[in-house]
């Protein structure tokens, strides 16, 4: 009877070595937009000077100050709809990884004014309907001008 104890105990350390559980954890990150700037696969968020918007690469979605509030939408106003995501420059926030980009809105506003343009940026992709690819996919300096017709801002502290 002891035997048999001694041997189920010894099967049992055996299998219980030789299983090994694994666990596969996928995280669904956002992949970046085409009109998104080249070299920076892992950030999170784009500041948007010439809309004073922020764009949140993990859940795809525009973060933009209305009456009274920031929201979180798919898709920008449509008082943007002619402005054009591939000509207008995107700030890369490297610095912040919360969920509120916009606590720094004031800091961003100041830095990065509407029209700004900083180094030359290249876009993941072309844009559609391009028929001279490299044509419209890099800005930096005066090239291209991503801004709206219509740029009325919101009056008011936007925090």
């Amino acid at each position: 009877m002891n035997a048999l104890k001694l041997i189920v105990t010894g099967m049992a350390l055996l299998l219980t070595g030789a299983v090994q559980a694994q666990v596969d954890v996928t995280v669904n990150i956002g992949t970046p937009p085409p009109w998104g700037p080249v070299g920076y696969p892992d950030v999170r968020y784009y500041y948007l000077p010439d809309l004073e918007a922020y764009y949140d690469v993990h859940a795809s979605m525009f973060i933009f100050y209305v009456e009274g509030e920031w929201m979180h939408k798919t898709n920008l106003p449509s008082r943007y709809k002619s402005y054009d995501l591939y000509y207008g420059y995107k700030v890369v926030i490297t610095d912040y990884n919360g969920s509120a980009p916009y606590k720094y809105y004031d800091d961003h506003k100041t830095k990065y004014a509407k029209g700004y343009r900083g180094p030359e940026q290249k876009n993941i992709g072309e844009k559609p309907g391009n028929d001279h690819p490299g044509d419209n996919n890099s800005q930096g300096g005066n090239n291209g001008n991503g801004k709206n017709k219509d740029q009325g801002s919101e009056n008011g502290k936007k925090k």
